[in-house]
């Protein structure tokens, strides 16, 4: 990827295209092309080949997708496996079809099996059962990236998959029933706060262990492979450790100010029960996970206060 390409970001408004965006301007590159879902929507295959053909892009990041956190993934599984199926396809083909030079594809760690032995490496993939929460969607990014090694195999086509631990930061999904669980911890632990609530809910035992990756150090990771990296290896993006649910729970409350406690209810899902990616493949290629959770946390509290004190004004958030 060179700095006078033409080069299009799917889905540029969501927390990960929105960071490769940001990531992609720093750098020095103008050529960007982006459209919103009402002006294109990639599960038309119609539309997506005919804006193609019309704006010619030399380099995609696929980061479009129909994503959510546990209760989003169980409740619309259909959804979640056709709409994907859909932006995958219509996407990668036109990407071929239009002779796109290289093309990059946006995975997921919940692909793993959710018994798979832990740090997850690249070579688990498809070696058994999946999380039943989100097997729907797992198998839809499977698909995308199997579509995409075909056509690498076939057609020779330039691309590669990443697969990015659970993501935070800017841009994210606070508000709805649907959220991730960080964007959903700091809008629970946030609500609590102004309403001096005496306790906050958390779903599952605590138990569960997760990593946490700052969706600008995706970003980072992202624009160094599409400039310099060309094998046909998926590659993990993550930080290489993980903590507990209640830890992480516990540093949202103290980043946040919330004063009551935490109840944890073990009625709830809590997903698979560990899912630490190893991270020696992309480390070996010279990029690292530069921001702290504690410190990410606080930039993202302080972004999700402006977006309410905008939305407060009537103004547009950032």
């Amino acid at each position: 990827m060179r700095l006078g390409d033409r080069i299009y970001v799917a889905g540029h408004r969501g927390l990960v295209g929105s960071a490769i965006v940001r990531r992609l301007e720093a750098s020095g590159y103008g050529g960007l092309i982006v459209r919103t879902r009402e002006e294109l929507d990639l599960r038309r295959q119609d539309t997506v080949d005919r804006f193609f053909a019309e704006t010619r892009p030399s380099c995609v990041f696929l980061a479009a997708a129909r994503v959510g956190g546990i209760l989003a993934n169980d409740t619309y599984a259909a959804e979640f496996f056709r709409d994907n199926l859909l932006i995958e396809a219509n996407v990668i083909h036109a990407a071929y079809a239009n002779g796109v030079e290289k093309l990059l594809f946006l995975g997921s760690s919940c692909v793993y099996p959710r018994q798979a032995p832990q740090p997850l490496r690249e070579e688990y993939l498809l070696t058994g059962a999946f999380e039943p929460t989100n097997q729907a969607y797992a198998l839809a990014k499977i698909i995308g990236i199997e579509m995409l090694d075909a056509y690498r195999r076939q057609y020779g086509m330039h691309g590669l998959s990443v697969m990015p631990t659970n993501l935070y930061g800017p841009n994210d999904d606070f508000d709805s029933p649907n959220s991730h669980v960080l964007p959903a911890l700091i809008r629970r632990f946030h609500d609590g706060k102004v309403e001096r609530a005496p306790e906050v809910v958390v779903w599952g035992t605590g138990a569960a262990r997760r990593e946490f990756l700052h969706v600008d150090d995706l970003a980072a990771a992202c624009v160094l492979l599409m400039e310099n990296y060309d094998g046909a290896q998926l590659l993990n993006i993550g930080v290489g450790e993980d903590m507990t649910i209640r830890e992480v729970a516990e540093m949202v409350r103290d980043v946040v100010g919330f004063e009551g406690t935490i109840r944890f209810d073990g009625t709830k899902p809590e997903g698979t029960p560990r899912k630490l990616l190893d991270v020696s493949r992309i480390h070996a290629l010279g990029w690292r996970a530069r921001i702290p959770l504690r410190q990410g946390l606080q930039a993202t509290y302080a972004w999700f206060l402006e977006r309410l004190r905008a939305s407060a004004a009537g103004a547009p958030s950032a």
